[in-house]
């Protein structure tokens, strides 16, 4: 199996909404934007299936390593094995991977967060640098495209968040911010317990609504001479905002069950968004 074989196949086997963006690329960019979905998955995965967080700092660790040797010329991995030839052509710089790293290490730090500001540091590592990192791959000419892409990966991770609160608590973890908890008359115990509430129902709505004010912001910056390049970003967005109106259908039920939309849907929206160059999306965010 080649290194590009590899990363198309952690690419395909995990379901996500990027994958369905990727489709429509040219064949080069399609490669690289594989190998870099591949590497956040890789990192992501170190700290969700360690099972110990010793053992996770270890691996992480280890990629830094890694990483450090992919600038160099020598990277081990297949997946860093199948970025090395995108590094220049893309802008990927090493201190973008090495804050992606940054941000999973948070999780092995942070089980919660106090406020929203605390809350957007987290996802500007975790989300937003891999936003810049995703918009150099698809190409842009304006600077500015950088601000929308890593407010589009804000976006991204606060919808993320929403979707997988009761994972998340599972796991021990509670992103929702504290000051927010309490706003909304929620505790942490009903969270972790998976118990429904009057409050927990408010909280969602005030953290859904957030986040599609978000996706307006993030489109506001993408620079008119930029969108057709960056189309796969809009796809994705037009996915993940679906993702937010089947979440407020299902009236919240997050807690129990990850909600999800089917893969022809996203194939869907993935195609009409491509085909209007995102018109569409534009015209729903901002309704």
């Amino acid at each position: 199996m080649t290194p590009d074989q590899y990363c198309q196949e952690k690419a395909a086997q995990s379901g996500s909404s990027f994958y369905y963006s990727f489709l429509f690329l040219p064949p080069e960019r399609r490669r690289a934007i594989t190998a870099l979905y591949a590497l956040c998955r890789q990192l992501d995965d170190t700290v969700d299936e360690a099972g110990e967080a010793s053992v996770a700092r270890i691996k992480l660790a280890w990629w830094r390593t890694e990483i450090d040797k992919l600038f160099q010329g020598r990277p081990d991995h297949p997946v860093t094995q199948a970025l090395a030839p995108h590094l220049q052509s893309c802008g990927i710089t090493q201190d973008r991977l090495l804050a992606v790293v940054d941000g999973m290490e948070m999780d092995l730090d942070q089980t919660r967060y106090l406020d929203y500001p605390g809350l957007q540091r987290y996802c500007r590592l975790a989300a937003g640098v891999v936003g810049e990192l995703s918009a150099g791959v698809f190409g842009y000419q304006d600077a500015q495209t950088l601000q929308y892409a890593d407010r589009l990966g804000l976006a991204f991770q606060l919808t993320n968040i929403i979707r997988d609160v009761g994972d998340d608590a599972r796991k021990g973890r509670i992103y929702l911010p504290v000051n927010e908890l309490q706003q909304f008359d929620v505790k942490a115990a009903d969270i972790l317990n998976g118990r429904y509430s009057e409050g927990f129902t408010a909280l969602m709505q005030f953290q859904c609504e957030r986040a599609r004010q978000v996706y307006r912001e993030a489109l506001d910056l993408l620079p008119a001479g930029d969108r057709r390049a960056q189309r796969p970003g809009l796809m994705m967005a037009a996915i993940y905002y679906a993702l937010l109106g089947e979440i407020e259908a299902s009236g919240y039920q997050v807690l129990h069950q990850r909600i999800s939309l089917t893969p022809l849907r996203k194939l869907w929206l993935a195609w009409k968004t491509y085909i209007s160059g995102g018109r569409a999306l534009w015209r729903q965010i901002q309704s």
